[in-house]
């Protein structure tokens, strides 16, 4: 019996020492890269100090009427002659004006349902 009591705290031990050399060196692992991604970011920042421009004075926002001018004369060529090219015969645009971006149109809530419904059509998810 006291065999086996010995036994058992030589494990026991062989198992804390093992435990406690282990946190050390992993310690000292995660010092050393700490420490060389201190280093990394250090030349990082003094890489970008020295590319980077100062940076201009700041713009004032354009104004709505300045956001809906009209298209230029070169792109309205453009589309007359795309859409001369589909139909086949010539034509003649009038005016043009450009949309909102759809980032600017879209509503977040609506967004989502849109989402919810196309995942519900999920055809691998019904054969299990």
């Amino acid at each position: 019996m006291a065999l086996y009591i010995a036994i058992l705290a030589a494990v026991v031990l062989a198992f804390a020492g093992l435990y406690l050399h282990s946190q050390r060196v992993l310690r000292r692992k995660i010092a050393d890269l700490q420490q060389d991604l201190r280093e990394e970011v250090e030349a990082l920042k003094k890489a970008r100090e020295a590319s980077v421009p100062p940076t201009p004075a700041p713009v004032a926002a354009p104004t709505k009427r300045e956001t809906e001018e009209e298209v230029s004369p070169e792109i309205l060529l453009v589309i007359a002659a795309a859409v001369t090219t589909f139909l086949g015969k010539k034509v003649r645009i009038r005016s043009a004006r450009a949309l909102q971006t759809p980032y600017e149109i879209v509503n977040p809530w609506a967004q989502q349902g849109r989402v919810f419904v196309q995942a519900s059509h999920n055809v691998a998810q019904r054969i299990r």
